[in-house]
Parts: C-alpha cells; structure tokens; sequence
C-alpha cells in the first residue's frame, strides 16, 4: 500500500506530502490540487507500464545498474494527458533548476523519481532515482531489492470523472477488459469486463451484499447498483457479427419485471455508476482503485451508499484514492467508521484549498464515532452558510 506520496514542482505543488490510507478521500475548490495527487500516482503508473520509466536491474558495488532505453515521464498516454513541460512545472519551482519529482513511500520503501524540465516535451528525460537500499546493498533480506514500487504491477483502476454515457454498445476489448483486467479510464470495457467474469463468485467479506441473489458478480452488481436505484437487474452480452457488446436494465422481480430497456432508456446515473460499482466489487487486495467524482449523477442517499461501497472494498484489502466534491460521500465514509466497516485510523480526509499563494492541505481526522476533529472553512460548509442566509 501507498503511504505517503511526496510532489516536488508538479503543477499545483511546489512541495508536498500527502499521506494516504486504504481509503483517502480528496476535496476542496476547484484547482485547488485533488486531481494532481491523481494525476501523479496515475503517471508514475503509465510511464513504467508504458516502458519509459527506467528502473535497476541488478544492485552492483554502491549503486544500482539500470536498464537500458528508460526515458522518464510521458505525460500523455492511456491513463493521464497532461501536454508538455510547460503544463506540469509548478511556476514556482524550487531549486536552482527547474526539474519535477514525483516520490512514493511504501512501508519501509522509498522510490523517488526526478526528471528534468522540458517545455516543449511531452516525455521528460529522467535525470535521477531514488531507491530503497543501505549501505550494505539492497534493502531487502533476501538479497534482492525492491526495485520500483509494489503497485506498478499490482491490480491498477483510474476512473476519470468523464465516464461512459448510456449508449446502444459498448467495446468488446479482449486485451484490456479480460487479459489486463482493466476497465479503461471513462470505464468503457466495463461492460465487456462484466459480461465475461459475470458467473464469478466473489470472495466472502465487506463487499457481499447481504440480499444479493448470489455471491456472482453480476448478482452483486445488481445488488449494489440496487441501493442506487431498487429492483435493478442488469444484463451484458455480446452482439454476434460485432467486436462490441449491449448492456440493459430491467427492473422488478419475476413477477413483476417489465421487459428489459436500454441504457438510453433509463438515464445518466445507472450507466454512470456502473463503472465505480465493479471497480469496487472487483478491487483486489494490495490494488490500487482511484475514483473521480463517484457522486456525479446520482442522488444523495446514492452518494452516500457509493461512499460505503468504496469503504468496504477498502476493508477487504484494497487501496482507493477518491476525489470528490460531495458532502454525501464524506458522511457515508465518515457512518462505515462508526459502524466499524473500516477502522478511523484507516480513513483519511484531505481537504485542499489555494489562496493564491499557493496550495495547502489540511487533513482532519476521523474518530471511532465518525466525526471530526475539525471543520476548516470552506469545507462542506455551503449548507450551513446558505441557511444561515435563509434565516437571517
């Protein structure tokens, strides 16, 4: 798991750290830095699947020998696209030169990674590593060092807040959704994903709905998408002659069903949601989920159950990063501690805000019962505000 990530020159940062939990929750104003946290754990990620993040392959003498062709970041690929150089040095950078790092803390383990500046690039060579090792050589007992962090090759979910919309079909990406697992960063081989791993049972644990017809997938799909809005069932098959699949609804039990209807039928929210429903239900232990905006579309009371999905997967083991402007979603977090899905100590709160000198992140903590140790202005205050205006 990540414990703390550490950004140095990267677009809304000068320097930071920020400390992070199985489930961290990121909130504040708009630009006020949520999705450059996101942004860079997803880079790290899409420059070392991409081949171009160098790491060591052997430890020899004082240093590590690196593998030959690693560039450094590429800010524009499947997960992130953040244009060049110019787009992601913080504009007042520290140090003589301008150079960007971007550093990962796991347990014991440190990995830091420094590139240089670049205006006009949008691959940004890589000009320093830093690894967990001694002086005694690797850091780890058996003899080999751990020489990139452990979630670079871990189960890996980015879900951006711009995701599918109701649509007649859907991609039927074998490579993507069934040989890496991975339902694309709009969540567009959600359905695809679905449609194969559907009689799959899920492990027993937080994440089982209670009244699930079953412990398969699909069952508990419908379970989850169920408190969202009740009686759904859902249905995913692929439409023969075609490299796409279809997704429908039907509501009711087998009494009272109506005929099943399509996405474009129904509305946003369902097909909305879909995505952060199966990321969560299928987020493994030690993987890492990030979630933009899981609230978008959705009602309150929906909100909050979406809040209790994600706390539940973090109990069973995985590591998710929510960015959210919600109020819903902060309290269905803050009631999974109180009702003991996830302990306090595992639920971490950041709230960002910029003054125009620049970022800052404070973090109030979580206790037993749910509630915090402080309320910064601005943060989730607008309701309070807003009556107090009402009154007055």
């Amino acid at each position: 798991m990540i414990d703390r990530l550490t950004l140095t020159n990267f677009k809304a940062f000068q320097q930071a750290e920020i400390p992070l939990g199985p489930l961290t929750l990121l909130t504040g104003l708009n630009s006020s830095g949520k999705s450059t946290v996101m942004q860079a754990l997803a880079l790290l990620h899409q420059s070392y699947t991409s081949g171009d993040l160098a790491h060591p392959v052997r430890f020899v003498g004082d240093g590590f020998i690196f593998k030959q062709g690693g560039a450094g970041f590429l800010l524009n690929g499947e997960l992130v696209g953040l244009g060049t150089g110019l787009d992601v040095l913080h504009e007042d950078f520290t140090g003589e030169a301008p150079s960007i790092t971007l550093a990962v803390t796991e347990g014991d383990y440190h990995y830091a990674y420094t590139v240089a500046y670049d205006p006009e690039q949008n691959l940004l060579p890589l000009a320093g590593v830093q690894l967990p090792a001694t002086e005694e050589g690797p850091s780890r007992p058996d003899g080999m060092a751990d020489l990139f962090p452990g979630y670079f090759e871990r189960p890996f979910q980015y879900l951006h807040a711009d995701r599918i919309t109701p649509a007649e079909r859907y991609p039927r990406d074998h490579q993507v959704a069934i040989g890496r697992g991975f339902l694309g960063v709009r969540g567009e081989h959600t359905v695809n994903f679905l449609r194969h791993h559907a009689r799959g049972d899920l492990p027993d644990g937080p994440l089982r709905h209670p009244r699930a017809k079953s412990p398969q997938l699909l069952d508990q799909v419908a379970a989850w998408m169920g408190e969202l809005c009740p009686g759904v069932n859902i249905e995913a098959a692929p439409i023969e002659g075609t490299d796409t699949v279809r997704l429908s609804y039907g509501f009711g039990d087998a009494l009272t069903a109506t005929g099943r209807r399509r996405p474009t039928n129904v509305g946003f929210g369902l097909t909305y949601a879909l995505p952060i429903v199966v990321a969560c239900l299928t987020a493994q232990w030690g993987g890492l989920v990030l979630l933009e905006n899981p609230e978008a579309h959705l009602h309150p009371q929906g909100q909050t159950k979406m809040a209790q999905l994600a706390a539940s997967a973090a109990a069973q083991g995985a590591q998710l990063i929510v960015e959210t402007h919600s109020d819903h979603v902060l309290n269905g977090m803050r009631l999974a501690v109180k009702r003991g899905v996830l302990p306090a100590e595992q639920a971490v709160v950041h709230y960002f805000r910029n003054d125009g000198a620049g970022a800052q992140v404070i973090t109030p903590k979580i206790d037993e019962d749910g509630h915090l140790d402080q309320w910064p202005q601005g943060f989730f205050d607008e309701l309070e505000n807003t009556l107090e205006q009402l009154l007055d």
